[in-house]
C-alpha cells in the first residue's frame, strides 16, 4: 500500500510545532550510536552519571565555570520508547563490577539541566535545557542506507560483499543455496524461511567474527524483537539479473515485497519517528579491535562509518528546515576504549579515528555541519604504570582482567590486577591500512584485553561513588556546550 499522501503534511506540522515549543522551552535531542560492542550504554550511564554528580568535568565550560546548578533526570517526553534504565547499569557497574548486555533496542532518558548564563550574554540570570538523550543500536542507523535502495540493488550488494575472499568461507551455507535457487520458481514459504534463516546465520557470523565493526543490513533480522517470525523479517538477497522483470508470485517477487515491507514497518518508522528529530549524534567507535583484526577490517570500519554519515541528515540548517526538515547539526565519532592504551598513545588512536572518518568528515563540513573526531573512555577501567620489558622500561596499563582472559600462558580468576603493555600504534595513520610485509599491524600482534569495569574510587557512606574517565567532559562540551553558554 502506498504512504498516505497526507503524512508529509502531518510530519511537517508536527516538526513546526516541537519547533515553536523549543522557542520557549528549549530542548537538546542527542543520539548515542554505534557499532556492534562500542560501549554505546556505558557512555549513556557515564554522561548521566556525571551531569547529575558534577565536579569532574573541567572541559565543559559550564561546568569548569561554577555555572552548573543542579542536573536532575526527569519523566521523558516519549511514552511509547522504554526508559534508559539508568540505575540499573550505574549499579551493574559500580556494585557488581560488570558491564551491561549490548544495546538490542531504543531507548531514551530526559535530563532538566539548571545553569547561570555566562558572562557577555544580552540575557543573564539562570536557565534551563531539557537534554534528552536517545540510545540506539548502530544496526538501525545502518538500516536507512536501505530507504533508497530497490530489492534487486542491495541484493547484488550483499551477494558480491558475500563472495569477497574474506567472507566467502563463512557465507558458505547462505551462497551454495541462492547459486542454486530459481528467483522465477513459485513463492514456498519453506524454502523461503529456510533461506532466510541461512542468510541470518552468515549475518551473526560476520557480527561474531573480526568484521563485526561492518554489520551489514538489515539489522532487525539479529534484534528482531517483537517482530521475530513476521514475514517483514523473512526475506534473503537473491541473484538477480539488472533490468530483469520479476516473474508474479515467484520467489524473487514474495522476497521484494517483504524487503520493501521491512523498509515501511521498521526502517522508515524508526527515522520518521526518532533518528530525524536529533539535534547532535555520537558515534561510538571500537577502533581498537578493528586494529587488532588488521588491515582488512579496518577496510571494513572505514566503509561502514563512511555508510553511517550517509544515513544521517547532516549540515546546517536553516530556518525552514529547521521547521520541517531538521538537519543533524553536530556529529561527534568517538574512539572508545582508550584506557586500554597509554596516555601517549591516544593521540596516535585519535589520528586513526579522523583517518578513518576522513571522506565524512570534509562531508559534513562541506554541507555546512560540524564534526569532530576524539578518543575517550566514558568508564576508565585501568590506570597507567610501567613494566620492565629486557633491560627496557615501558609505559603500560594495569587493571583486573575478566574471568577467563589469558595474557601471555596466565589465565585470570576475575581478581587479580595484570599490567599489560598493549603495543605502540604507528605515528603514521596511513600505515594501518598496510598488511604486515608492508609495516602494517600484525593481526593479532596488539593485547586489548577485556577488563571488568574498576572498583568504584572515593566510593564512601552516603556519597555516590565517581566514575574515573578519559575526555568525556570534551565529548560534553561538543555535543551541548554551545547550548550552556
Amino acid at each position: 500500500m502506498p504512504p498516505s499522501p497526507i503524512r508529509p503534511a502531518i510530519d511537517a506540522l508536527q516538526h513546526f510545532g516541537r519547533a515553536a515549543r523549543n522557542t520557549y522551552d528549549p530542548v537538546l535531542r542527542i543520539g548515542v550510536t554505534g557499532l556492534a560492542r562500542s560501549g554505546k550504554t556505558v557512555f549513556t550511564t557515564a554522561l548521566v552519571h556525571h551531569l547529575i554528580t558534577p565536579g569532574d568535568l573541567p572541559a565543559l565550560r559550564v561546568s569548569g565555570e561554577g555555572r552548573l546548578r543542579r542536573a536532575r533526570l526527569v519523566p521523558q517526553p516519549d511514552d511509547a520508547v522504554a526508559r534508559f534504565a539508568y540505575e540499573d547499569h550505574l549499579a551493574r557497574l559500580t556494585q557488581a563490577r560488570q558491564w551491561p548486555q549490548s544495546t538490542s533496542r531504543i531507548s531514551q532518558l530526559r535530563l532538566a539541566i539548571d545553569y547561570e548564563r555566562g558572562a557577555g550574554r544580552w540575557v543573564s540570570g539562570s536557565a534551563r535545557l531539557a537534554l534528552d538523550i536517545v540510545d540506539y543500536p548502530g544496526e538501525w542507523l545502518l538500516d536507512l542506507t536501505l530507504m533508497d535502495e530497490s530489492f534487486a540493488d542491495w541484493s547484488r550488494e550483499v551477494v558480491a560483499q558475500a563472495r569477497q575472499p574474506e567472507r566467502a568461507a563463512i557465507a558458505g551455507d547462505f551462497l551454495a543455496q541462492i547459486d542454486v535457487l530459481d528467483p522465477a520458481a513459485p513463492a514456498d514459504e519453506q524454502r523461503i524461511a529456510r533461506l532466510s534463516d541461512v542468510f541470518k546465520a552468515y549475518l551473526q557470523a560476520l557480527r561474531q567474527g573480526p568484521e563485526a565493526i561492518a554489520t551489514t543490513p538489515p539489522g532487525r533480522f539479529l534484534m528482531p524483537g517483537d517482530l521475530a517470525g513476521s514475514p517483514a523479517l523473512t526475506f534473503a538477497p537473491l541473484i538477480l539479473d539488472a533490468g530483469t522483470a520479476l516473474v508474479r508470485g515467484s520467489i524473487a517477487e514474495l522476497m521484494q515485497r517483504r524487503f520493501e515491507a521491512y523498509k515501511r514497518h521498521v526502517v522508515e518508522p524508526f527515522f520518521r519517528d526518532h533518528f530525524r528529530n536529533l539535534d547532535r549524534q555520537i558515534v561510538l567507535v571500537d577502533v581498537l579491535s578493528a586494529l587488532d583484526g588488521g588491515a582488512r577490517a579496518l577496510a571494513e570500519l572505514e566503509h561502514a562509518l563512511d555508510r553511517v554519515l550517509l544515513a544521517m541528515r547532516a549540515g546546517r540548517n536553516s530556518w525552514l528546515t529547521r521547521l520541517f526538515a531538521p538537519r543533524t547539526e553536530r556529529i561527534l565519532f568517538a574512539a572508545t576504549k582508550a584506557d586500554h592504551l597509554h596516555q601517549t598513545q591516544h593521540r596516535r588512536l585519535e589520528a586513526i579515528l579522523r583517518h578513518l572518518v576522513e571522506r565524512a568528515i570534509r562531508r559534513m563540513r562541506a554541507a555546512g555541519g560540524e564534526v569532530g573526531a576524539i578518543a575517550i573512555a566514558a568508564l576508565r577501567a585501568t590506570h597507567e604504570t610501567t613494566v620492565r620489558d629486557g633491560a627496557d622500561i615501558v609505559r603500560a596499563v594495569a587493571g583486573t582482567p575478566e574471568a577467563g582472559e589469558r595474557i601471555a600462558d596466565t589465565l585470570f580468576d576475575g581478581t587479580a590486577e595484570a599490567a599489560v603493555f598493549p603495543g605502540d600504534l604507528p605515528e603514521d595513520p596511513t600505515r594501518v591500512f598496510a598488511d604486515e610485509k608492508h609495516g602494517g599491524i600484525a593481526p593479532g600482534s596488539l593485547r586489548f584485553p577485556r577488563f571488568r569495569p574498576p572498583a568504584a574510587p572515593g566510593h564512601l557512606p552516603g556519597r555516590k561513588p565517581r566514575l574515573p574517565h578519559i575526555r568525556l567532559d570534551r565529548a560534553l562540551e561538543f555535543l551541548i556546550g554551545d547550548h550552556l553558554r
